[in-house]
């Protein structure tokens, strides 16, 4: 099959003048359109437009490839536009577009197109080429242009299976979400640099049509060197031991070059796989060892993120389920009817609601053993999850909290680590029943006896010191209290902190002092809710999971559950920890200035109808907001998923 028997002329427009990357997309889906290849244009385009969210594709240079691959495809196709003003398409390297080709590809296992598609990608990167192309006057011309080009060129998997014959001291492995562009480009990047450098490289390609060019193991054997481009699962055990490149598949089309260079120096770390087997399937974890890439940092934040991606469906299923039941119960219950110790028990009143927050209380049970477990396990492997799940049910039903599972995750992954070490001592006897035995034994033990003697007294010292401060402070300002109050519940967000200034407000609902618990509750309030309005403003700051969770923030905030920002907190916490405070304390501040009052210990904007000053307790709450989510924006730094 040949490029321009996927390109029709009535698909191509020489002279297109997008007014954005919106309607780039569109305009070219129109014109696919044209060519009878989709049956649904708005399902086709949505499935471009979603490929866009997960990484731009626009490659640099002037270049973009779209593509879209689902049912609404009924064959192979294409469609090109030459733009002659260029368009911001939030490329790679942040230059305008003039030159684009968008693909639809059929969801079959019919895959011949895709060697046609990869080789467009890689004729896409001579630059002769793409200038013969916008010089093109007519279709027709810029058809046969592409149609010479394709009859000189050999397609890029020809040219790796030739370069495969010779012996090559660096490997390399390409891979894209998609498989249909990236892939290609990235491999043809390395290749040409590897050209430049006076050095062979041989590179598995890993596309929609499957692993090609595929690494053996005397190809990893003999390698000094192995670079890994992928923005898609990889099969990583298979190079333990090796010096290991990792980075994102668009590296391999931009920086190919100084990727060449560094595997060639020898400028990798070791990769170091543990309870993973040699087939190429990977186990749980797969770390890196030292060197200058895959650091501490980064690895620290791979193993909190662990926990939290496992976190997550534990804090929107629990949460949601628990503001179902105060809405219930705000919906059925007269708060104003309820005794003091009833309204304590709002969310529980009616026997349905009762059900939704048994349910939802039951998920929130999990959240913190499951960070702890999850964090656990991508340092210390399956072992250390055991270990995990008991240090945050204890920090769960202790004092420490949310900060008590995070560290007792951490913990629990090196006890298993020092472990591991030590039982390699053992005779193979012993070795053997050690992750059965000795593991979970003595690993649970010391976990057990960390929380009950370091971690918990610790947190526990705080949340009273932290009591003691606030009960001498409450007769000073009201409004400091306010700002303070509000915002230690963003501090942590079910932690320490947060609980202290809890308790503190229920407390003083019992003394008849009812503005407190207000500044606390909106405190609470603030940073689900910012965390939901920035995941919709601010989209280019937050990862494809946290855009598709964002918005259930906006029920969590407003039922008053913390917890929902946790996990954006948990992933950049630098960032996202300030910018919730002040957000948080602005809205205390107010609502002490307005002197709101409330009378219920939870249910957010369920029990308004108790809010004293509810208006301005509502103005309290949108500028609380509005701040921490104009921080967010500004401090959180852009993210490429």
């Amino acid at each position: 099959m040949r490029i321009t028997e996927l390109l029709k002329p009535e698909s191509i427009d020489l002279n297109a003048a997008p007014k954005d990357k919106n309607d780039t997309i569109k305009q070219a889906a129109a014109l696919m359109a044209k060519s009878g290849n989709i049956r649904d244009i708005e399902a086709y385009t949505k499935q471009v437009m979603a490929r866009e969210e997960e990484s731009t594709t626009g490659v640099g240079d002037g270049i973009a490839i779209p593509h879209g691959k689902c049912d609404a495809v009924t064959k192979p196709g294409l469609a090109a536009m030459i733009i002659k003003d260029g368009v911001d398409f939030d490329s790679l390297d942040g230059e305008p577009v003039d030159v684009l080709f968008l693909i639809a590809a059929p969801n079959t296992k019919d895959n011949v197109h895709l060697d046609v598609l990869s080789k467009l990608s890689v004729l896409l990167m001579d630059e002769d080429f793409t200038n013969a192309l916008k010089a093109a006057r007519t279709p027709q011309e810029f058809l046969k242009v592409i149609d010479e080009a394709d009859e000189e060129s050999a397609s890029i998997n020809e040219r790796l299976e030739e370069t495969a014959s010779k012996p090559a001291k660096i490997l390399a492995v390409t891979s894209c979400p998609t498989g249909i562009a990236h892939t290609y480009m990235a491999a043809e990047g390395l290749e040409k640099a590897a050209k430049k450098l006076g050095c062979t490289v041989k590179i598995e390609t890993r596309g929609s049509g499957g692993a090609k060019n595929v690494l053996t193991e005397e190809d990893i054997e003999a390698a000094d060197c192995i670079i890994v481009a992928a923005d898609a699962k990889v099969p990583m055990t298979r190079f333990e031991g090796k010096r290991v490149i990792e980075c994102q598949v668009s590296d391999g089309i931009n920086k190919a070059e100084e990727l060449i260079k560094r595997a060639m120096k020898g400028d990798a770390p070791l990769y170091e796989v543990q309870g993973a087997s040699k087939d190429g399937s990977d186990g749980p974890t797969a770390s890196v060892k030292k060197g200058k890439s895959g650091g501490i940092g980064h690895q620290i934040y791979m193993q909190l993120m662990n926990g939290v991606s496992h976190m997550l469906p534990f804090v929107v299923g629990g949460g949601i389920l628990i503001a179902i039941a105060f809405l219930i119960d705000g919906l059925n219950v007269d708060m104003n009817s309820l005794s003091e110790a009833e309204r304590a028990n709002f969310g529980t009143i009616t026997p349905v609601a009762a059900m939704f927050k048994t349910i939802g209380g039951a998920a929130f049970g999990f959240m913190l053993p499951v960070l702890a477990g999850f964090i656990a396990m991508a340092i210390g492997d399956r072992p250390a999850l055991a270990l995990g799940f008991v240090g945050g049910y204890i920090a769960a039903n202790g004092k420490s909290g949310f900060l008590g599972a995070l560290v007792a995750g951490f913990v629990a992954g090196y006890v298993i680590v020092g472990l591991r070490k030590l039982c390699d001592k053992l005779p193979e006897a012993l070795e053997k029943i050690a992750p059965v035995l000795i593991y979970p034994v003595v690993g649970i033990l010391v976990i057990g006896l960390g929380m009950a003697f370091v971690i918990e007294p610790v947190m526990g010292a705080i949340n009273t010191g932290l009591n003691s401060f606030l009960v001498s402070m409450g007769s000073s300002s009201r409004v400091i209290l306010g700002f303070i109050l509000a915002a230690m519940m963003a501090i942590d967000m079910g932690g320490p902190f947060n609980k202290a200034a809890y308790v503190f407000g229920t407390a003083a609902i019992a003394s008849g002092n009812y503005d407190i618990m207000a500044t606390v509750m909106i405190g609470g309030m603030v940073p689900p809710c910012a965390i939901a309005l920035a995941t919709l403003l601010f989209k280019n700051k937050f990862t494809k999971e946290e855009r598709q969770a964002g918005p259930t923030n906006f029920i969590m905030g407003l039922a008053f559950i913390t917890e929902g920002a946790i996990p954006y907190a948990a992933a950049d916490p630098l960032h996202v920890i300030p910018a919730c405070i002040a957000g948080s304390g602005v809205a205390g501040a107010i609502s002490m200035v307005f002197k709101c009052t409330l009378m219920a210990p939870h249910g957010g904007i369920f029990v308004f109808p108790v809010v004293g000053n509810p208006l301005y307790y509502l103005i309290a709450l949108a500028v609380g907001t509005i701040v921490s989510t104009f921080l967010l924006g500004v401090l959180k730094k852009k993210v490429e998923d």
